[in-house]
């Protein structure tokens, strides 16, 4: 029997030379986990249509049992074969274009198993995805984006993780006049757990503590279920008013029913993806686009991550070929498993503040995402009620604007297209489109400012098909 002792950790993932503890790897690999365990219930949430009210004919139990494997599989892979701190788990964003897009496509086409195309649809684009990897397409478009772009694209990243922490939570609400504006309710039970738990994160923080985002979580926790607890005792009045009755806390929380369950069966969604009919001409533009999301998202992850952990040498990534087959496969795997698009998270960000620099930490949250299987009453208590995560997520977001300083200011053509990409990723919610605002506009200005012998083939040749791929493709979807 195989022992993985400290010696064999330290020989594979070489803690020493990345500066890295065991220890320290495994608390990494809880944070990242933690903060990105909402997947574990949104993805099947979305995907079987209970998160909207219309019914998709998948099955919530399955997409769940998919989801957990299919994360674990491509973190495993990305863990052990590219070394790298970075989870994987189904996208947020390619989720909701799968059910509101992909999946009525296929109905309006006139296909009965409508799901079942569009899961074709994925597991074709995840094909492509691979090929493009193993032909080393996608680590030749990492290494042409410029280094200013790359510092933008983790800034910008930070700032995206700071607005979707700032949404769970509560704190900023939507607005049809100005889209988006402040919660009125500071005082309601959501903001007083986040505040509460993102002003303990802050001061540990600023005092070097180890574990700061861990503790955060586990003290917003245990707030949480104080303030749910003492809901009965309140005033009727109180109890009643909209910031109390309407919270989440309210809701949403619920105490576990137990702790330990068994996994839900796999059988509803497992090898039930239509290839043929995906490759029916009305479900092709729906391939580009699952492929240029996964494309992009994964590129400017792995950049805004990757800078962060200062793993990037003389604007490369070693190992990058490696780190770009994870998401592929578990693309692939997660099609027949019966789940969208796999690709890495953001919030592996988390898992590298607290200092997991090797697949160690990987490893730790592929493990907890099959424990999440067998404990998936604990799962859904805390990735239900979005509060607990969300100071962490603005935590992460502060730390990775660091990287802006980095950006070539002085210099128009380079700060400028950087610009644009630090606020497009969060202002149009997509890493992908973000990135590729940046992409089309560096090589557009440097030409037209007589800059033109400083733009890179590559990079000339991506701005031109990304401007028209954004205007023959995604400009004609519904």
């Amino acid at each position: 029997m195989i022992s993985f002792d400290g010696d064999m950790l330290e020989r594979f993932f070489k803690l020493n030379e990345n500066h890295a503890t065991v220890r320290t790897e495994f608390m990494a690999g809880l944070a990242t986990f933690l903060t990105m365990a909402y997947i574990v219930v949104v993805q099947p949430a979305v995907l079987s249509g209970k998160m909207s009210g219309q019914p998709t004919g998948m099955d919530f139990g399955a997409v769940m049992t998919a989801t957990c494997l299919s994360a674990a599989l491509a973190t495993a892979i990305m863990a052990l074969y590219a070394r790298y701190p970075i989870a994987q788990a189904p996208g947020m964003g390619e989720n909701f274009f799968f059910v509101f897009s992909a999946i009525p496509a296929a109905a309006a086409a006139g296909f009965h198993n409508a799901w079942q195309v569009a899961l074709g649809a994925v597991f074709i684009s995840g094909l492509l995805f691979l090929v493009l990897s193993l032909l080393g397409v996608r680590e030749m478009i990492f290494n042409a984006v410029t280094p200013s772009l790359k510092y933008a694209a983790a800034a910008g990243i930070g700032l995206f993780i700071a607005f979707i922490g700032l949404q769970n939570a509560g704190v900023i609400v939507k607005d049809p006049g100005t889209a988006v504006k402040l919660n009125a309710h500071l005082g309601s039970p959501d903001l007083l757990v986040f505040f509460a738990a993102l002003l303990l994160t802050a001061v540990l923080e600023a005092r070097r503590t180890r574990g700061a985002i861990l503790w955060g979580i586990a003290a917003a926790t245990v707030l949480a279920a104080a303030f749910k607890a003492a809901l009965p005792l309140l005033p009727p009045a109180l109890a009643a008013s909209p910031q109390v009755a309407g919270s989440m806390l309210a809701t949403r929380f619920q105490f576990a029913r137990g702790v330990v369950a068994s996994p839900p069966p796999l059988g509803p969604t497992w090898l039930q993806l239509d290839c043929v009919h995906a490759l029916a001409p009305a479900m092709l533009p729906f391939i580009a686009v699952f492929l240029f999301m996964l494309t992009f998202d994964a590129i400017g992850t792995l950049i805004g991550v990757c800078e962060q952990a200062g793993f990037m040498v003389d604007n490369k990534l070693p190992r990058a070929k490696q780190a770009m087959i994870s998401d592929a496969v578990g693309t692939v795997a997660g099609a027949a498993l019966g789940t969208s698009t796999v690709t890495s998270f953001i919030e592996s960000a988390a898992g590298v503040e607290q200092g997991g620099r090797t697949g160690l930490t990987g490893l730790v949250v592929a493990a907890l995402f099959l424990l999440a299987l067998f404990f998936s009453p604990l799962v859904v208590m805390m990735g239900s009620y979005p509060p607990l995560t969300a100071p962490a997520l603005v935590i992460v977001g502060a730390m990775m604007m660091r990287n802006a300083a980095k950006i070539e200011w002085h210099d128009p053509a380079a700060s400028i297209p950087a610009f644009l990409t630090m606020i497009g990723i969060p202002l149009s919610y997509s890493i992908a489109d973000g990135l590729a605002l940046g992409i089309i506009a560096d090589p557009l200005v440097r030409l037209c400012a007589g800059r033109g012998r400083e733009i890179g083939w590559l990079t000339g040749l991506l701005a031109v098909l990304l401007l028209a791929y954004f205007i023959c493709i995604r400009g004609r979807m519904p």
